[in-house]
């Protein structure tokens, strides 16, 4: 039979620590080697993008678009302006008659209070 001691049982420990050690250094090794072939294919496609093209297509673009959009945008203001103006409208005609109705009712109010409170003090006398 072997006997355990602490010189073998720190020999074991070594030699685990080391095969552990060069599974880490191994994995690392990989994700470093990958980590540079995206870095790699990630510079690659930017290079095969044609950028200058691209910034051409988008100038054209607004070029041939921009004097209709201000068109257009001038036509929403201006429908936008004339409906706010006839809400307004509405709402000031609203108030105005919502204000008459008030007087209306308050001259009503009075003249039966004036009815009434002549009645009440003329049967009293």
């Amino acid at each position: 039979m072997m006997r355990f001691s602490f010189k073998n049982a720190t020999i074991a420990l070594t030699v685990r620590n080391l095969l552990i050690f060069q599974f880490l250094l191994h994995t690392l090794l990989i994700n470093a080697a990958q980590l540079r072939y995206i870095k790699g294919a990630e510079e690659t496609r930017l290079a095969m993008q044609p950028l200058d093209l691209i910034k051409k297509v988008r100038e054209i673009e607004q070029e041939g678009t921009g004097g209709q959009e201000t068109e257009q945008e001038k036509d929403v203001k201006q429908n936008t302006a004339v409906d706010l103006s006839k809400r307004l409208k509405n709402f000031s005609s609203l108030k105005a008659l919502e204000e008459w109705r008030k007087r209306k009712m308050e001259r009503a109010s009075k003249r039966d209070l004036e009815k009434t409170g002549g009645l009440s003090s003329s049967k009293t006398s």
